[in-house]
């Protein structure tokens, strides 16, 4: 959606940044997730109610990767939720600086085991399932709870908040510039709104082929 929808937000048109190329978008929604490292994974249940969870995405393996990958046990809710309804959100937070990113996609589960096994670390991972010593279900990649989530996104946005030495002012954090509780003129309001269009998703797509 484009950010002028948003007429009344004094952050949203004057901050959002056009100017950067695909490989800087990616490069900054990267920095973002790296830092942040926790994502909240948003499904819909059938019964209407969006649920979400903390999850942590696999390390990137490309410079215009934008797929999101998760390990998961498909034992879980969120694949039977993710079966009914594959619309998804992600969100990240970096805490540290108050940028954000949030991913709009489409879900898909798989026990590609290619890719689990690319993933999949035994000392981190492993104790999300456990060992039920039946020789099957072990806790490694060969476990057949162990799945894979991946989020390809259909468009993302993100927030990069200024640093004091960017604007020579204090931090203002997206809170405070939805409430307007800022001296700080609109055009640097602490910060450049990032969108990575479907467009954009589309040629990194083929540019990871």
């Amino acid at each position: 959606m484009s950010s002028s929808a948003f007429p009344t937000l004094p952050y949203a048109a004057p901050t959002e940044k056009k100017a950067l190329t695909l490989q800087e978008k990616i490069a900054g929604l990267h920095e973002i997730l790296k830092s942040a490292k926790i994502g909240m994974l948003a499904t819909r249940g059938a019964d209407g109610h969006v649920h979400s969870r903390a999850m942590i995405p696999c390390s990137q393996f490309s410079d215009t990767q934008l797929t999101l990958v998760f390990i998961a046990n498909n034992t879980s809710a969120k694949f039977s939720e993710i079966k009914h309804d594959a619309h998804v959100n992600v969100s990240f937070c970096d805490s540290k600086t108050n940028s954000w990113a949030s991913y709009s996609g489409i879900a898909k589960a798989s026990q590609d085991k290619e890719i689990i096994r690319k993933h999949f670390s035994l000392a981190s991972m492993s104790p999300y399932f456990g060992d039920l010593k039946d020789g099957v279900h072990k806790g490694d990649a060969e476990d057949p709870r162990v799945s894979i989530i991946e989020v390809v996104p259909s468009e993302i946005r993100y927030w990069v908040t200024y640093s004091n030495s960017h604007l020579g002012l204090p931090n203002v954090s997206p809170r405070a510039l939805i409430l307007g509780i800022t001296s700080i003129q609109t055009e640097a309001s602490g910060g450049e709104l990032v969108t990575i269009s479907s467009e954009d998703i589309r040629l990194a797509q083929r540019l990871s082929a």
